[in-house]
């Protein structure tokens, strides 16, 4: 039986990039982004959850700051139903030579976080996701 996943999310800028991975669902034929960030465990606070997840994927350590908003969000991907709740958070990465680098490895994941313009999801040139982070992002500038 599908079930909901609550997971948490982080909004992380260098000026107006955002870091983000980039996937793709070949069945929509659509390549969109996501911020980092996964799922919370049982007993885990979403900001404990973010920061683990940050430690995972990066091997970085991150402060989290202020809760942006939770989104809910109804999807498909590869054909299968989703549902998650979405903890946004505004945070910073603890090591700040961490905003030199352009791309960052997931190491349990075959992607590479990058900085993306925040402008180009605000004109629709690419697909930000989840739903409704865009235009938290656009009231938010």
């Amino acid at each position: 039986m599908p079930s909901i996943r609550p997971i948490a999310l982080a909004v992380i800028r260098r000026g107006t990039a955002l870091l983000v991975f980039e996937a793709r669902d070949d069945v929509k034929g659509e390549t969109f982004h996501r911020p980092l960030g996964g799922g919370i465990e049982f007993g885990e606070r979403s900001e404990d959850a973010l920061k683990r997840e940050f430690r995972e994927e990066l091997d970085a350590e991150i402060v989290v700051k202020k809760l942006l908003g939770v989104l809910e969000n109804v999807f498909t991907w590869q054909d299968r139903p989703g549902h998650e709740i979405v903890f946004l958070y505004a945070a910073e990465f603890a090591d700040p030579s961490r905003y030199e680098l352009d791309e960052m490895k997931i190491l349990d994941d075959p992607a590479t976080a990058r900085w993306v313009d925040v402008r180009d999801f605000l004109d629709g040139g690419k697909i930000l996701y989840p739903t409704g982070l865009t235009e938290l992002l656009s009231a938010d500038q």
